[in-house]
């Protein structure tokens, strides 16, 4: 894609602006994909490459346009700056320092959510002789069907298999992203709000929220797999009061498009 047409997607009127930077990026399951430019980048590019064969010439061809109008839009905004692409590399390479970082993973909230990360993967170790599986994406309907469970709950507990999944990483990597966030507003001193940090605090209780409803579903259908639910919750719980004392304003942070601005009458 050529800059131009970046820039032309980009200024859009039907795009809210900055509506990615605080989704769960579960697209299949969006109603905003139509107002979102990072989805209009990957389904236009999805597209044409589809359309390619994938040893031919031309798709490399294309990938290389699509990485060439990247860089010159780039080399375009940092010239503004009076800058070359290497400065804008170097400055973000020295604002991520080695022990930021571990600053960042050793956080109560991080690293909380690592714990939960590791806790999911023994659970279904442990219940893949039930569930008849272990695989991290595993085909959902066939391994349930000898769940003596009717359509409806099967589809239900599916449902929360896959909520569970989807966010078991995506929490830690919304958190972290959170805190790096945090730390940046402090060293600028930004006391203004809202807060980006704020904001993919808010997605990180999101999705702690959906996967502590999903666990609830499954500790219902498996009582024998009861106590190793009910210590994920307990760890869950605990997270989400951690997020919610680290990020006071994360539940009132306003994300664009997707939540509502209520208005004083």
């Amino acid at each position: 894609m050529d800059k131009d047409r970046l820039k032309r997607l980009a200024r859009s009127s039907r795009l809210i602006p900055g509506i990615y930077n605080y989704c769960d990026q579960w697209c299949e399951r969006c109603p905003m994909t139509s107002r979102c430019l990072d989805f209009a980048l990957r389904d236009e590019d999805t597209a044409s490459l589809e359309a390619l064969d994938d040893n031919s010439e031309s798709y490399f061809e294309t990938l290389t346009d699509n990485l060439e109008g990247t860089v010159e839009l780039l080399e375009e905004m940092a010239k503004r700056e009076g800058m070359d692409v290497v400065d804008l590399f170097m400055v973000e390479a020295e604002e991520v320092s080695r022990s930021r970082e571990e600053l960042i993973e050793n956080h109560d909230c991080c690293f909380a959510a690592k714990s939960y990360e590791e806790m999911v993967d023994e659970w279904f170790e442990s219940a893949s002789d039930l569930l008849g599986y272990s695989s991290p994406e595993p085909p959902w309907k066939e391994s349930l069907g000898s769940a003596d469970l009717n359509p409806a709950e099967e589809d239900r507990l599916s449902e929360a298999l896959e909520v569970i999944r989807w966010y078991q990483h995506q929490i830690c990597v919304k958190l972290m992203r959170a805190v790096r966030g945090g730390l940046r507003e402090m060293a600028e001193l930004m006391d203004e709000f809202p807060k980006d940090s704020d904001g993919s605090a808010k997605v990180a209780l999101i999705g702690i929220d959906r996967s502590i409803t999903a666990w609830e579903v499954i500790r219902s259908h498996f009582p024998l797999l009861a106590g190793g639910i009910i210590r994920i919750l307990a760890r869950l719980e605990e997270l989400r009061k951690s997020v919610e004392r680290a990020f006071p304003g994360a539940r009132e942070f306003i994300r664009p498009g997707f939540d509502r601005v209520e208005l004083n009458s």
